[in-house]
């Protein structure tokens, strides 16, 4: 499937079932290297649902609870949603990253499904200052945040995506998005991004945010590809993480 086969609805379903888990068929599944890499192209939509229903859980829970149980409730629902995917491969680069002497060593340590205490620490603290980011929200940019955070995070994805190699020469799990992931599904992520930030946000915000982590996967990419020589599912998804927490953390700063 080329970048045409990105808007039918298998690719859609390819997207959402990779990224969250909740089934939406039973018959879109092994999808093959281009599929996933196309998939890609729905990273931002999906995100901008998974915010929706963080707003709900806030909405719903909002009138019953307190906002720290309120805000710890968002997390769980986040976590819960999305399998701890992106949680997982956070803990799992800090371990590698922090804990290899080489290149291989990284790798190595990356692969290794345990994680350590560092990597453990890392996700603690990961979670503490989301935590601290959503109870700091202003009231006036509550709903648009919550809504744009998962797509910030998943658009950075696909943004390194296109930008890095890959770390391994194969059995990586990111590899087939890595090696077939072509600029039409970037661009139409980053066009939908855009256009729901511009939405929520306001075209300046959107521009702030879109520059902003631009910049940030920049940054994330050389220093992976100085650590371990490109990316690997581990280091996407721990970008995901760090972009959400830091737009979380500076979105009520935007123009």
């Amino acid at each position: 499937m080329g970048f045409a086969g990105w808007w039918c609805p298998r690719s859609f379903v390819i997207a959402w079932q990779f990224l969250t888990a909740i089934p939406l068929s039973r018959v879109h599944h092994e999808p093959t290297a281009t599929e996933l890499a196309c998939s890609m192209a729905w990273y931002p939509l999906v995100g901008f649902m998974i915010g929706g229903t963080l707003v709900g859980v806030d909405l719903l829970l909002g009138h019953v609870f307190e906002p720290p149980v309120v805000n710890a409730m968002i997390l769980v629902v986040l976590v819960g949603l999305t399998r701890g995917l992106h949680q997982d491969g956070l803990a799992d680069t800090v371990d590698g990253l922090i804990g290899g002497g080489d290149r291989e060593a990284r790798l190595r340590i990356m692969k290794d499904p345990a994680i350590g205490a560092i990597g453990a620490t890392a996700l603690c603290l990961s979670l503490i200052v989301r935590y601290a980011g959503l109870m700091a929200l202003p009231q006036e940019v509550r709903v648009p945040a919550l809504v744009t955070m998962p797509a910030a995070g998943r658009w950075s994805m696909v943004l390194l995506t296109r930008l890095s190699p890959p770390a391994r020469a194969e059995g990586s799990l990111a590899g087939p998005f890595l090696t077939y992931v072509s600029g039409g599904p970037v661009a139409i992520a980053t066009g939908t991004f855009f256009v729901g930030l511009g939405v929520g946000l306001g075209v300046l915000g959107a521009c702030v945010v879109v520059a902003g982590g631009t910049a940030f996967v920049l940054v994330a990419r050389q220093w992976f590809h100085r650590q371990i020589g490109g990316v690997t599912g581990d280091t996407l998804g721990a970008t995901n993480e760090l972009v959400e927490i830091l737009f979380l953390l500076s979105v009520s700063l935007l123009p």
